[in-house]
């Protein structure tokens, strides 16, 4: 190189060094960036954000608190229990204290002949929901139903859950011959109608809550243990879990405590599904006559007594029918906006 070009070279360089004399230097708090990075990563955080945004979802959610709020207190505000029997009070319609001298609204005790039923049976309390062909208060019944089908839809996304996810993650993890013959028995069981299953189980046990569930769980884990099966086949090759085995960590902790948590977004909402589809199943039972026994009472139940008296007392069937299609209804939403947030691809 000649010393023409050596300078030129050089002057190139000096021109590309930055002169630090016009930086502005300011201070920054350690603590604070961990803050703002915890905030960012906040998955829950994010989940809220994402429904806060889907309109749908967000009235979803609200109104299956408002519904859970009444399934548990409707009945505790209610002088009337879901059984008490009153021959002298049958089939009076509804009737809201204040709301009964409103004339367009269905609330003042009268037939559709404009009959004032609770005035010619001499009642002088007020049945919000009406009564049915015993005299039982249906707003007491309606919210004791209500009840005992979340409880079902709870309790069989639970079972869901800890069948499904713990068959699904053996299944997925381990692979080979033992998810070829997992895999089978889940074909021998997804053969058999579920309708037939719970059928078989309410004339061999007792018909009760706990059978309908029992009965449910018998092939009901069987979509979660697919999802938490490709869930883990496609982790556990992940570097966080090869490291984690390198170090000579246990199966089972990089089952639960490695794949698991990043697994939890399809498990949730996947069981968020499960919970409305629990509750119609056990409606549609209690609808055929095989859900639960009286005196206790689930929507299903009383939409099928409801149905008996459609043309005459309609209120009977209508009022448990919209509640529960506005339960199935909230938590479909719900679960859309659940399966939205947890979308990696959504803003």
């Amino acid at each position: 190189m000649t010393q023409n070009q050596h300078s030129e070279s050089q002057a190139l360089s000096d021109k590309n060094i930055l002169d630090t004399s016009k930086f502005q230097f300011r201070k920054i708090n350690v603590n604070d960036i961990e803050k703002n990075e915890r905030e960012y990563h906040s998955t829950i955080k994010h989940i809220w954000v994402q429904i806060k945004k889907n309109k749908a979802a967000f009235y979803g959610m609200i109104g299956l608190i408002i519904l859970v709020l009444f399934a548990l207190i409707g009945p505790l505000v209610s002088p009337y229990t879901y059984y008490e029997q009153d021959t002298n009070s049958t089939n009076l319609p509804p009737k809201i204290q204040g709301l009964d001298k409103v004339e367009f609204l269905p609330f003042d005790g009268k037939d559709a002949n404009g009959r004032d039923l609770y005035a010619e049976q001499h009642v002088e309390k007020y049945h919000w929901f009406g009564t049915d062909n015993l005299g039982r208060d249906i707003w007491t019944r309606t919210w004791k139903g209500a009840q005992i089908s979340i409880f079902i839809g709870l309790v069989a996304a639970f079972m869901d859950i800890a069948i499904g996810v713990t068959y699904g993650a053996i299944s997925g993890y381990i692979g080979g011959k033992t998810d070829l013959f997992l895999q089978r028995v889940i074909e021998i069981l997804s053969s058999i109608p579920n309708l037939i299953v719970l059928i078989l189980f309410v004339l061999i046990f007792e018909p009760s809550i706990w059978t309908i569930i029992l009965a449910m769980s018998v092939t009901g884990w069987i979509g979660m243990s697919r999802i938490a099966r490709g869930q883990f086949m496609k982790l556990k090759n992940e570097e966080f879990v090869l490291a984690a085995r390198s170090l000579g960590v246990s199966n089972l902790k990089i089952i639960f405590k490695h794949i698991l948590p990043n697994a939890t977004g399809a498990i949730i909402v996947t069981s968020m599904f499960t919970v409305p589809s629990a509750i119609f199943f056990e409606a549609f039972l209690s609808f055929i006559g095989l859900g639960i026994p009286a005196p206790q009472a689930s929507l299903g139940s009383l939409v099928n007594t409801g149905r008996k008296f459609l043309l005459t007392f309609p209120y009977q069937l209508f009022i448990p029918a919209i509640i529960l299609s506005l339960l199935i209804l909230c938590f479909y939403l719900f679960s859309d906006g659940l399966r939205d947030a947890f979308d990696p691809k959504s803003e």
